[in-house]
């Protein structure tokens, strides 16, 4: 049992670093402050060809798995934050089901683009009134001769707002109580702003990609955009569940990673009483308790992508590396500003931006409550609770 990374994945992350050398702290920190989308940096990151890093080849992908991308996703997380990794997220986990579900004309016609960063996409699953109770989705999809006409209300939606392409999950049979996940169909069509109107949700963190609540209102979807066939959208849905709740335990392990390197070198360089305050066990122990959490998290979250891309079952190990991920992000980050004092709540010293933004793995894409839940049904045989 192998736990180094390979000599491909090493050489992986060192072309990665010098795509992400260039947006040091000042740009992530003005980022924040002015809530302008990154362009540079996902201009940076198509041109070097991450944005397909889980793609086919035969689309201009570089045919990796997704652990490959959860290095790289972690990788970007330690650098920038959520403000990296939600920018570019989407992109990475998202055309998964179209992979999978698409067909080929469909795949040729929309995943260069996603690859070369000409396509933003967003997507669209939460409703206000359902939660994670996805088979009671309202928005309705009603077929029309060549077209389907959707109205429905989604919310907390990143990106919508630089967005040009949505993938939705909509209704287009009623829902039937012995089957409640039928009926649900899945869409990659254009953002028409004229029948979608975009509402920006004002948020703690991550102010540089946005989040957002759509109406929308008779918009009219082309039959050719319906991915797979009718109906069996949640079962595509479901492929892309796993990646993502990968996905995002990177992104918790890389921002856990940067809060513990910034406490770190400050309490070696913070003197208090004639010695550094990383010499009082009260800072190290907590540093150190985190460190290791922290590669507990990271193995759990490497061994469901590995499962995952052997097409083994990997829903436990998936949940349970997001749930660990974000629960020790999410100590490191407050301890992180509580080893710098009163200086943590400064945002010079950036962790105060991490602690802000920890938040987002630990309440997305899934609570930690419904993950213990998934957990104890699976893992451990008990009676499912909800």
């Amino acid at each position: 049992m192998d736990f180094s990374l390979s000599d491909d994945q090493e050489s992986l992350l060192s072309a990665l670093d010098k795509s992400l050398s260039p947006f040091d702290d000042d740009y992530w920190l003005n980022c924040d402050r002015s809530g302008d989308f990154p362009e540079q940096f996902v201009k940076a990151m198509a041109e070097g060809g991450w944005l397909g890093i889980a793609m086919p080849e035969d689309v201009g992908g570089s045919g990796l798995g997704v652990a490959d991308a959860a290095l790289m996703m972690m990788a970007v997380a330690g650098k920038g934050g959520m403000s990296a990794a939600s920018a570019i997220h989407m992109n990475i986990f998202g055309p998964k089901s179209l992979t999978t579900f698409g067909s080929k004309e469909q795949c040729q016609r929309w995943l260069p683009d996603i690859i070369a960063g000409k396509t933003r996409m967003c997507f669209a699953v939460t409703e206000p009134n359902t939660g994670l109770d996805t088979t009671r989705l309202k928005t309705r999809a009603v077929r029309k001769g060549d077209r389907y006409i959707v109205n429905g209300h989604k919310v907390f939606i990143s990106t919508a707002q630089i967005a040009n392409k949505i993938m939705m999950i909509a209704r287009t049979s009623p829902r039937d109580d012995s089957n409640p996940a039928a009926g649900l169909s899945l869409f990659f069509t254009d953002l028409d702003r004229s029948k979608i109107d975009v509402r920006l949700i004002d948020k703690m963190g991550r102010k540089a990609v946005d989040t957002n609540e759509l109406f929308i209102d008779d918009l009219e979807i082309p039959v050719e955009d319906l991915v797979g066939e009718e109906g069996k959208g949640f079962t595509y849905l479901l492929h892309s569940l796993n990646p993502e709740r990968i996905l995002i335990a990177a992104e918790a392990i890389g921002i856990g990673h940067d809060a513990l390197r910034r406490a770190t070198q400050y309490a070696k360089e913070r003197v208090v009483f004639e010695r550094p305050i990383g010499m009082n066990q009260s800072i190290q122990h907590p540093l150190a308790a985190g460190w290791a959490q922290l590669e507990a998290a990271k193995l759990m979250m490497l061994k469901a992508a590995s499962l995952y891309d052997s097409g083994k079952p990997c829903g436990v190990e998936a949940n349970a590396a997001k749930y660990l991920a974000a629960e020790t992000g999410q100590d490191i980050c407050r301890q992180a500003m509580a080893t710098h004092g009163g200086m943590g709540y400064a945002r010079e010293f950036h962790v105060e931006r991490l602690f802000r933004e920890i938040m987002i793995p630990y309440l997305a894409p899934v609570s930690q409550q419904l993950v213990l839940c998934y957990i104890a049904e699976r893992a451990l045989g008990l009676p499912k609770s909800y």
